[in-house]
């Protein structure tokens, strides 16, 4: 489903800030899953558990603490640096150029980021598969966030200063609906990117939009066609 924006609704906006995976490019492209399992893989290997066991704990933390990494970095003490290593140990290949979107970012007046709880490394290598890299100022990503990720207010604050973004001429772009809170209270225009698929299973029901979730101005499952009825 998509919200078509409304063009009057956007003509403040002077800092445009995307979150990266399932939202530069699509759910159904399923990048993410191959970071999901090398993330189960690394726990597994770590604590010595079965693999069922370790998606289960996998998942606990990601709920608990925003990402897998905080929950192992507070519990067992683990290597950011080498987890991240792993966990993006990936074929990028399945991204295809896309020439549409490079071309709708570019156009956007103002400043553009990517703001992940992945690496700039991660980052950079999807981005560049999506020939979409070269349109952004930066990436401020989860190493620049001191291993806090979203959606803690702190590591928000920490873009915000670092960018010196006005948060009233802002908008971000995100998969989970948790991760708008702030950006919402902050006073930034929020679009959640959904599924195309409206049956599309999620691993948590957490990660899908219930009707509690008034900080959503906009929804959209084509990222393309929405920055395009910007312009």
């Amino acid at each position: 489903m998509t919200d078509l924006p409304s063009k009057a609704d956007f003509a403040h906006v002077r800092d445009w800030v995307f979150d990266l995976d399932n939202t530069l490019y699509p759910h159904h492209v399923d990048l993410f899953a191959q970071i999901d399992k090398n993330m189960t893989a690394y726990v597994s290997a770590l604590l010595g558990l079965s693999r069922e066991d370790a998606r289960a704990l996998q998942k606990q933390y990601y709920f608990e603490h925003g990402t897998t990494l905080q929950g192992l970095m507070l519990h067992h003490g683990v290597d950011p640096t080498d987890f991240l290593e792993k966990a993006h140990a990936i074929n990028y290949e399945v991204l295809a150029p896309d020439v549409d979107l490079g071309e709708a970012i570019k156009a956007l007046p103002g400043r553009k980021f990517i703001f992940t709880n992945g690496s700039v490394k991660h980052a950079e290598m999807a981005a560049r598969a999506l020939g979409i890299f070269d349109h952004f100022d930066d990436v401020f990503d989860i190493v620049a966030a001191e291993y806090v990720p979203k959606p803690a207010g702190a590591t928000y604050d920490k873009f915000m200063a670092l960018h010196r973004v006005d948060t009233t001429h802002a908008v971000m772009f995100e998969d989970l609906p948790r991760n708008l809170l702030v950006p919402k209270t902050l006073g930034m225009k929020t679009v959640l990117l959904t599924p195309r698929d409206e049956h599309h299973e999620f691993a948590d029901a957490w990660e899908k939009r219930s009707d509690a979730d008034q900080h959503i101005d906009y929804m959209t499952s084509d990222l393309t066609g929405f920055l395009k009825a910007l312009l």
